[in-house]
């Protein structure tokens, strides 16, 4: 067990212990291939409608692929059924999208899993990549059905990452490659008692607000940096 999420770019340190990672690949800005080939090692994979494409692409298995279909290739999707992958095919007229309907089914089958007995609830983790790029609205969707969850979760490709902290939590970032900018984005209406260290402006017990939100374009100035909220949902924003 660990509770450090590492990614390509950076790890980050989370108040909890992770029992298991699942990654979700939707269908979004692609993202590169080396850099998925990382992300990809040692998780459980859920292929998102078009995101079925870069794992034809590269020959690497998901568990599951789940959508509409309405943009991915027949191809690819033919390549999953021929590799015995379990689909779950939804219709385009729906109320939730695919994304949620994935993350859904993800929250499904870490419910399902072994858990020790010293560890209730089950500990996991959330990263989905193949999200940023394309429309607004689908990625404001993603941000805030994400932000709702209960376990980590981090939105990811080698160009941007959001993660969330949530009140009363506390996180370390540990950068293999240094940010372009770093960016605080109060999901809930007050995000209040936000500490940010080792950047250029630094905040200690600060309360940020959503409908002014003036947190951004900050500079890291260390290979570590510790933020921290006391009330309220916060994503964290980096651009590599």
């Amino acid at each position: 067990m660990t509770n450090t999420l590492k990614l390509p770019q950076c790890e980050i340190i989370y108040p909890a212990q992770v029992w298991r990672e699942f990654l979700l690949v939707a269908g979004g800005r692609r993202p590169d291939e080396k850099f998925f080939l990382e992300l990809s090692r040692g998780r459980k994979i859920f292929a998102v409608d078009k995101g079925i494409e870069i794992c034809r692409d590269l020959n690497i298995l998901p568990e599951i692929l789940i959508g509409d279909f309405d943009s991915a290739e027949s191809s690819a999707v033919n390549w999953a059924i021929k590799n015995k992958i379990q689909i779950e095919r939804h219709p385009v007229d729906k109320d939730l999208t695919d994304t949620q309907l994935a993350l859904s089914l993800v929250e499904k089958s870490y419910s399902l899993l072994p858990t020790p007995s010293s560890l209730l609830p089950l500990p996991s983790s959330l990263i989905l990549t193949g999200i940023f790029g394309g429309r607004f609205d689908h990625l404001f969707s993603n941000v805030f059905t994400c932000a709702a969850e209960k376990v980590a979760t981090c939105l990811v490709d080698e160009q941007e990452l959001i993660f969330f902290v949530r009140g009363g939590e506390s996180f370390t970032v540990k950068f293999f490659v240094r940010p372009m900018a770093l960016s605080l984005l109060p999901i809930t209406e007050i995000c209040e008692g936000v500490t940010l260290k080792n950047v250029h402006w630094e905040l200690e017990n600060a309360t940020l607000r959503q409908n002014f939100p003036n947190a951004v374009s900050n500079r890291v100035e260390a290979e570590t940096i510790k933020i921290s909220a006391a009330k309220g949902t916060l994503a964290v924003y980096f651009r590599f």
